[in-house]
């Protein structure tokens, strides 16, 4: 399982239980959580318990086939012969090694513990307490209704910060710095040209640099902004195009607008949050 970036708090029955989520059905549930609901002193003792169970092995083993295709079926054949017998035991790391599963995973440290997907955190509180999931689950969805709703506003807000400024910039550059003899390809590479003014100023470094740095990222570097970014990129716009219609140099603008936009991401996040925009002027400054 990919690191989740979103972690959340469910509670059944007076017991908290922690979500990782990526804002997809794809959450994976703490089992070392609900399992405090049954031993709060032994939660691993029970997950161990659960493990014995040969239905348990078997749910296990037809999940990673619907979901796993690198899933090792000789291996799963090899626990459910021996499941339910008196001798067998099985951890939640050595089912993962064992078979490649990736239904579960064990996090050390501090907030730790086993997680499952959320499938198979359902058949385990199930096997726990019916009336036990019952609560979980509606805890669930009460989650994801809220991070759902967190999801639709972030992509309202940065649906609407795109389009501040947006046709101020873009009339500015049409106005200002584009003769009428331009072909329509060379009037795309001039208002690629001044996006990229405002990538560097802001992100410092141009697309292609962010695209040649992230090979694995879709989108471009705005759509992985934070909604402060985008708010001084609003701004930025609206400043470049004043300066471009004083016919400010563009070596001069970049610079104004680093600054400004330096400024303006302290005030809002910090000095912690331009330690990377301060290198832009230095390198500007050897130059």
């Amino acid at each position: 399982m990919a690191d989740k970036s979103f972690k959340g708090k469910i509670t059944a029955q007076g017991t908290k239980i922690t979500v990782l989520s990526q804002g997809t059905n794809d959450d994976y549930i703490s089992l070392t959580d609900i399992a405090r609901y049954k031993n709060a002193e032994d939660p691993n003792g029970v997950i161990a318990n659960w493990l014995r169970n040969r239905n348990t092995v078997e749910f296990l083993g037809i999940w990673e086939q619907l979901y796993n295709l690198n899933f090792k079926p000789l291996e799963f054949e090899g626990f459910r012969r021996e499941a339910g017998l008196n001798a067998f035991t099985l951890s939640p790391m050595k089912w993962i090694k064992s078979t490649d599963a990736i239904g579960m995973t064990v996090k050390a440290g501090r907030g730790g513990g086993t997680f499952a997907h959320k499938d198979i955190a359902f058949e385990f509180a199930s096997w726990i307490s019916a009336e036990f999931k019952l609560y979980i689950i509606k805890d669930y969805q009460r989650l994801k209704a809220d991070e759902n709703s967190r999801i639709s506003l972030d992509w309202n807000v940065r649906r609407i910060l795109a389009k501040v400024n947006y046709r101020i910039h873009t009339n500015a550059i049409r106005d200002n710095l584009m003769p009428p003899e331009l072909t329509s390809r060379q009037r795309s590479f001039v208002y690629a040209d001044e996006a990229d003014l405002l990538n560097v100023a802001l992100f410092g470094q141009t697309a292609a640099e962010w695209r040649k740095a992230n090979p694995g990222k879709g989108g471009n570097m705005r759509d992985h902004a934070t909604i402060e970014q985008l708010l001084v990129l609003a701004n930025l716009e609206n400043v470049n195009a004043l300066y471009i219609g004083k016919g400010m140099a563009q070596k001069e603008r970049i610079t104004e607008l680093n600054r400004l936009a330096r400024q303006q991401l302290t005030q809002l996040l910090g000095n912690s949050s331009v330690k990377g925009m301060k290198a832009l002027d230095q390198k500007k400054t050897k130059e």
